[in-house]
């Protein structure tokens, strides 16, 4: 029986007791206190009348004090019961009723992903595992939360680890363990799956990087730290000292990356066409989709044009992509690098681009031994103190996204040409900020999520957008052609990226390359672009595990 009803229960039994009990001593109290004698029914009617505070009738007249003295307490208790009655009992047992109810233990997770209590660190990751079509569950110890998800469709399970509701039997075959909790309690989640027979890889997110260690012995296949490895990616973007500077979060391969660079006003690719421009066959890259004004346009046509202010993805070698990067930006000020916010990111940021050479500028809100300037980054007068128009680049690491998106709007008002990079806990911030003209946008769940990703759907795994695949095809009907004449692009719109050859991956291609048999083709499109594709070259086919 619920909690909820054993209540209701002992409430509907309490109650006629408390109305006879004080039915009685009222009878008792006017027949020998006040002369004036009540039979029970009428002292029972003004028991109920007064506990439930609705009226006396017209029995309102008492003159011994011990009677005057009862009335008024009865009435306290009688007020008292109202407040208690509503929230303690009736509320939670209705609530009970019409609210959906919690799953309180894990349910099969065979072949399934399991996460342990839910935060912006894995939202991403459950997005692409289920985008890929992996199950996820997850353990969530906030009810709240659990009942959040539940309600969106997740599997969940509210309980927790010192609940006795784990039974790590129905665990056995899950692909992973993920766990997101706070160090202590991922270790505590490692040490009782191995110990109960957990065999599986079980990944850990460690806060700090001195307890990754202690994870791996308490038994996970490994941990991350994904805050440093973002923090080690916005140094990298803003410092030209620290390689690879382009390549971002993602790859194809050991030297093919992903990037996504902002396009400046000054740009010579400002306002042209990718046809105008030839960047494929001058540089080598290949521009697959843009962002404009926070919106995602999928595909690189060759009558598509290049916004000023957009920010074009790009596939390429990291020489490619770092020569696409010098004519797509403005030429980087000569000022140092400043950081707005000093938390663990930023203390990181910091470290990394001091031993890359570079001079680094702290904002802080509070001062301390490595701030420089103590004020609101959101205040001009703080910026101006700083000297962020002059700086190379300006690095926001808040903790809070509301701050980053107002202080991203404040800064690009005060310094329109300073390169702005950031980094927000949530995905749903990364569109918004680019809308603000953010230059580079990382989120604490996209780092983690990628992370992961590759582990668990496989190595060479890269994520564009829901909208944009990479599918390796085989070269069947293409060979002996050169890749910029296969004719792709002109018949399907998708785009001919890559091409893998005896383990070794090309993107840019000489006049004589042509295409063998055994190549793998790395082919780029939105899923109906992709559909075209093997309906105009239906000797291709899709290779198992081919999205990337």
């Amino acid at each position: 029986m619920r909690k909820s009803t054993r209540r209701l229960l002992l409430l509907l039994f309490s109650l006629p007791v408390v109305v006879l009990v004080f039915g009685v001593i009222y009878m008792l109290g006017m027949h020998y206190l006040e002369g004036d004698p009540r039979s029970l029914a009428q002292s029972l009617e003004w028991a109920t009348e007064t506990l439930t505070t609705t009226g006396y009738g017209s029995d309102n007249q008492w003159h011994h004090p011990a009677m005057s003295l009862f009335v008024i307490m009865t009435q306290f208790v009688g007020l008292f019961l109202v407040f208690l009655i509503f929230p303690v009992y009736l509320m939670p047992y209705f609530e009970e009723r019409f609210e959906s109810r919690l799953p309180r233990v894990i349910p099969d997770c065979c072949g399934a992903v399991l996460i342990y209590r839910f935060g912006p660190t894995v939202e991403s990751l459950i997005t692409e595992l289920q985008r890929f079509g992996y199950k996820t569950v997850v353990i969530e110890e906030d009810d709240t939360i659990a009942r959040s998800l539940y309600e969106r469709g997740q599997q969940v399970a509210a309980t927790r680890l010192d609940g006795g509701n784990i039974d790590f039997s129905t665990m056995t075959k899950a692909r992973a363990i993920v766990a997101n909790a706070e160090d202590h309690d991922n270790a505590v989640l490692i040490t009782m799956a191995r110990t109960q027979g957990y065999q599986g890889p079980i990944y850990a997110f460690s806060e700090d990087p001195l307890h990754r260690p202690a994870m791996m012995r308490a038994g996970a296949t490994e941990a991350f730290t994904p805050r440093l490895v973002l923090a080690n990616m916005l140094a990298g973007k803003a410092s030209r000292n620290i390689r690879p500077h382009i390549a971002g979060a993602h790859r194809i391969s050991e030297h093919v990356g992903i990037c996504e660079l902002r396009i400046h006003a000054n740009s010579p690719l400002a306002e042209f066409t990718l046809g105008e421009a030839r960047i494929r066959e001058r540089i080598g890259a290949t521009v697959i989709a843009q962002w404009i004004g926070g919106r995602f346009v999928a595909g690189g046509k060759r009558n598509t044009r290049i916004h000023t202010g957009a920010i074009i993805v790009a596939v390429g070698s990291h020489d490619a992509l770092q020569r696409l990067a010098e004519l797509a930006c403005s030429a980087q000020a000569s000022g140092p690098i400043v950081i707005a916010g000093y938390g663990e990111v930023g203390r990181h940021v910091r470290t990394q681009l001091l031993a890359a050479g570079e001079q680094v500028r702290v904002i802080n809100n509070m001062a301390g031994a490595d701030i420089d300037v103590v004020g609101n980054v959101m205040d001009s007068a703080t910026l101006a103190a700083a000297g962020v128009r002059s700086a190379s680049a300006v690095i926001l690491t808040l903790g809070n996204d509301s701050e980053t998106l107002f202080a991203t709007a404040v800064i690009r008002g005060h310094a329109p040409q300073a390169p702005v990079f950031a980094r927000v806990n949530l995905p749903k911030s990364v569109d918004m900020l680019y809308r603000l003209g953010a230059d580079f946008v990382l989120s604490v769940s996209e780092v983690s999520g990628q992370m992961l990703a590759r582990k668990l759907i496989g190595e060479e795994y890269v994520s564009v957008e829901p909208q944009l695949k990479i599918v390796k095809v085989k070269s069947a009907g293409f060979t002996g052609q050169h890749p910029w004449q296969a004719g792709i692009r002109e018949r399907t719109d998708c785009h001919l990226v890559a091409v893998e050859r005896a383990e070794t991956v090309h993107v840019e291609f000489t006049d004589d390359f042509r295409i063998e048999a055994g190549d793998v083709l790395y082919v780029c499109g939105t899923p109906g672009e992709l559909g075209g594709f093997f309906e105009q070259f239906p000797c291709t086919a899709p290779m198992e595990d081919s999205d990337i």
